[in-house]
């Protein structure tokens, strides 16, 4: 992996940290830390010692969103078939965890503020929480900008209209953690100096599970979403006959006959 900038990238216990590590700039994403994530989201995705990882942000926030001093306006109002596609590319390669294709489980440990850019992080992980001190708000509307994906993956993840709210509101409009936690947006609210600790408690719960088992389950889930709920079952199945054939699948009714913890290899 080559050197990182911008982020912090620690494994233990097989627990990979990423820390957005842009403190003075409230970790605002430009294209370093862009670099940096696409590093990262591929090391966690291929180093087998990793069965899980933890997103969070170094300071009070978790991160601002894009940096406006990086945005250049006039790239934006071209409107050739090509520069469409171009575009669309980039959404394509944002360095998030669905478009990764990262199958390992994701905690989102949202320590302050978070967004535009940085809130498909938090829609995209699949175990948000977040400190007493979080808030999410989109403030593309409010500088001339369309809320493109951002608003479509928040859409997905909470209510229709407090998306929109949201997205047209813009920076008028900030929603607590309270209020994330109400519509579904995180799934606990921690006392923020005990988020990280309760996120590696998470991640160390998910670890005591069989990890391609649980990687299964995530992408059987995800994967299906959008589909019938026969196609999804057939989707969920197929991970289901997949994982059947490993070492793990044995050990797992092994180690319970024989009344002991299970020794999960990760194959």
């Amino acid at each position: 992996m080559q050197e990182l900038t911008t982020v912090r990238f620690e494994v233990s216990d097989r627990i990979a940290t990423i820390t957005l590590n842009r403190p003075d700039k409230l970790n605002a994403m430009n294209q370093a830390m862009k670099d940096d994530l696409r590093e990262v989201w591929t090391e966690v995705r291929e180093n087998p010692d990793v069965w899980v990882a933890i997103l969070t942000g170094a300071g009070r926030a978790f991160s601002s969103g894009a940096e406006v001093e990086a945005l250049d306006g006039k790239g934006f109002r071209r409107t050739d078939h090509w520069s469409k596609l171009a575009m669309i590319d980039i959404i394509r390669a944002l360095p998030t965890p669905r478009r990764m294709s990262v199958k390992k489980p994701v905690i989102a440990a949202v320590n302050g503020v978070v967004n535009g850019v940085s809130l498909d992080l938090v829609t995209e992980s699949d175990i948000p929480i977040a400190s007493e001190r979080a808030q999410f708000f989109d403030s593309h509307v409010s500088i001339g900008y369309v809320s493109s994906h951002e608003m479509v993956n928040m859409a997905r993840r909470v209510p229709l209209a407090v998306a929109m709210r949201m997205a047209l509101l813009g920076s008028k409009e900030r929603m607590s953690a309270e209020r994330a936690l109400a519509v579904g947006l995180v799934t606990e609210i921690v006392p923020h100096d005990q988020l990280l600790d309760r996120a590696r408690e998470l991640a160390g719960l998910i670890c005591e599970n069989a990890p391609l088992a649980v990687w299964g389950t995530k992408m059987g889930i995800l994967r299906g979403l959008e589909l019938p709920v026969e196609q999804a079952e057939e989707i969920a199945a197929n991970y289901l006959e997949i994982v059947e054939q490993t070492e793990d699948h044995d050990e797992g009714p092994r180690a319970f006959l024989e009344k002991r913890k299970p020794e999960w290899k990760g194959r």
